[in-house]
């Protein structure tokens, strides 16, 4: 009997406590509010959206739709091999290794982003995304995946044109750069870090950056819009969805986006682009000179009105400006009828020229102004980007 009670009063004991603990913590379990009073099951009156209007005014996605299914994922693979590995050569290793231990082997080191340009399958993307690949895989928006064709590259710029055998793609529409203003939205479209297709938005910082050291020939559009590694290669558009740039290198100090990014302009691509689908290649002018930019120090030293121009600090022994007679101290004022004004212009009014063709250089020697003509050569094809023209 004993027995009995206190088992009857352990389960009274454990029936209420339980009973305090709903009590406390879920009231409603029990049918009242936590004050004691009856729950009232009356629904909280809130406002909801019908769905049949659309902010469009402070939304992207128009613009983003558009643009999305013409960029794709870049992956590349290399077959090399891992550092030698001390037991290479262990016949205990090998056999419990078999006699492929220490092979070659082919991993994945690579992944960039690109932009179908043509819907014949033409892709443009980062020299740097692609460079030294022995495969490259393409996978589309649609999660499609095919093997891509390298076409040609432009270590100078950074550009490279990929091939895939498929036909009637999405593909981008080019804007136009001279619409393009300082302050307008950006959005940047790639694959950052691997995690998928990716939007990001921002807008134009700066038009025209230069002298950054990143390729040999450099106008760059500056944006905020953020750029992580894996974005290389893809889309930075406008606001109707059209191409502005190729997405190409951050400035950061961890890896990470610190809101300076830097894009390729339509320009520059579209001339690259053709290039490299007509002649596998971009054939640019070449003289064969080292250029230094003047300093107000050495302009006042020269005698010359303002910092123009161009110091002539080495030539190439038996390239073309060797042959017409420049020498090195010699200031490049102007190429044709086109003045210099820096380094980085006459690195470019050069590379427009056609080799084979004369033109007429105007130098300063001697506080004298000379006109050489020179026979313009074909510009070296770099495995590396130089810093400059002659290097």
């Amino acid at each position: 009997m004993r027995r009995l009670w206190l088992l009857f009063a352990q389960t009274v004991t454990i029936a209420l406590a339980l009973w305090f603990i709903v009590a406390t913590l879920k009231p409603d379990w029990l049918g009242r509010t936590a004050n004691g009073g009856q729950l009232i099951s009356t629904p909280v009156a809130v406002r909801e959206a019908d769905g049949s209007g659309s902010a469009l005014h402070s939304t992207y996605r128009a613009a983003s739709q558009r643009a999305m299914p013409a960029v794709v994922n870049i992956y590349t693979t290399k077959a090399g091999r891992q550092a030698p590995h001390p037991f290479d050569n262990d016949p205990f290793f090998r056999r419990f290794f078999g006699d492929n231990f220490g092979a070659p082997d082919e991993r994945q080191f690579s992944l960039g982003s690109g932009v179908i340009i043509s819907p014949d399958g033409y892709i443009l993307t980062n020299n740097h995304v692609i460079e030294s690949a022995n495969d490259i895989e393409i996978a589309l928006a649609d999660g499609r995946k095919v093997k891509g064709k390298l076409v040609g590259t432009d270590p100078d710029t950074d550009l490279a044109v990929v091939k895939v055998g498929l036909s009637n793609l999405p593909s981008i529409t080019l804007a136009k750069l001279d619409n393009t203003k300082v302050g307008d939205v950006v959005l940047a479209i790639g694959n950052p870090f691997g995690v998928g297709q990716t939007v990001t938005m921002g807008i134009v910082s700066a038009l025209g950056r230069n002298h950054l050291g990143i390729n040999t020939f450099e106008n760059f559009i500056q944006t905020d819009a953020a750029i992580n590694p894996g974005n290389s290669g893809g889309a930075l558009v406008d606001t109707d969805g059209h191409l502005l740039g190729i997405n190409t290198a951050i400035y950061s100090r961890s890896g990470g986006s610190l809101g300076i990014g830097f894009a390729i302009p339509v320009t520059t691509v579209k001339t690259v682009m053709e290039a490299i689908i007509k002649n596998g290649q971009v054939v640019r002018g070449w003289i064969g000179v080292e250029p230094q930019d003047i300093t107000p120090e050495l302009a006042e030293s020269f005698g010359l009105p303002k910092a123009s121009g161009t110091i002539i600090a080495g030539v190439l022994r038996g390239g073309p400006a060797d042959k017409a007679g420049i020498r090195p101290g010699d200031i490049l004022l102007a190429v044709g009828d086109k003045p210099v004004s820096d380094t980085v212009s006459m690195l470019n009014l050069v590379a427009q020229l056609t080799p084979g063709d004369k033109v007429a250089l105007t130098v300063l020697r001697k506080s004298k102004k000379t006109e050489l003509s020179v026979v313009v050569g074909k510009r070296p094809r770099m495995k590396q980007q130089p810093p400059r023209e002659g290097d």
